[in-house]
């Protein structure tokens, strides 16, 4: 598995990008159903929403075609993802405002909402901290943050035996057994993944209040948080 970076600028993989996260997270449709309905309790019918990681553009369309009258900012280190994301949005594009980079590149705000869906396994613990407080400086007091990512505990044995439950899913759910195993390896040795009490107390650090869990698929885990008043 290459390094995330060269695996999104793979044209051949970017293509396949949308066939991924059905085949390796649990309940994936729904994990965007409910950060959706959980940004809904509290943003407005006009709410902006910033999405981080927002490349391939899955999310973005099913909030934009669900919320008619919200507008986006989505950001992403990968250009060729980002391409990919104005695709799947089609006639939607006109209300999501995409920005090539990481968290800095994204406008001050204030926002009304923001979700960071399977991309902070990816980012290193302290710079997942700067992130997450970069987040928090871009909202509203009170406004929902939306997260989910790889998050298990990593002691051993549990460690081996979460990353082989990983492997196990994806090939329930049709990928090659060779391919899944390569998968479970590369994660291994690296995502800097953390164990959910790591990952909530990042949120509390960052800024954020009334942590909540809202969804576990297996490796998987999603929190909501709002920004400290």
């Amino acid at each position: 598995m290459s390094k995330p970076s060269d695996v999104f600028a793979d044209p051949e993989a970017v293509s396949r990008y949308a066939e991924g996260p059905p085949r390796l997270v649990p309940g994936f449709a729904d994990l965007q159903r409910m950060a959706r309905l959980l940004i809904a309790e509290r943003a407005p019918q006009d709410a902006r929403v910033l999405v981080v990681g927002a490349g391939g553009g899955l999310e973005l369309k099913v909030f934009a075609e669900s919320q008619p009258g919200w507008q986006f900012d989505g950001i992403d280190p990968s250009a060729a993802m980002l391409k990919l994301a104005e695709a799947t949005l089609g006639p939607l594009v006109p209300r999501v405002r995409l920005h090539p980079g990481y968290i800095d590149v994204a406008p001050e705000g204030p926002f009304d909402a923001a979700t960071c869906l399977l991309t902070l396994h990816f980012v290193a613990p302290e710079e997942r901290l700067r992130t997450v407080r970069e987040i928090r400086r871009r909202l509203k007091p009170g406004a929902p943050l939306v997260v989910a990512h790889l998050s298990f505990p990593q002691g051993e044995p549990e460690r081996a035996l979460w990353l082989s439950r990983y492997a196990s899913f994806a090939i329930s759910s049709g990928v090659d057994p060779a391919s899944a195993t390569n998968a479970r390896t590369a994660i291994a040795a690296q995502l800097p993944i953390l164990a959910p009490e790591q990952d909530e107390a990042i949120l509390r650090d960052a800024g954020f209040t009334d942590v909540s869990l809202f969804y576990t698929g297996f490796t998987f885990r999603g929190w909501v948080a709002y920004a400290a008043r």
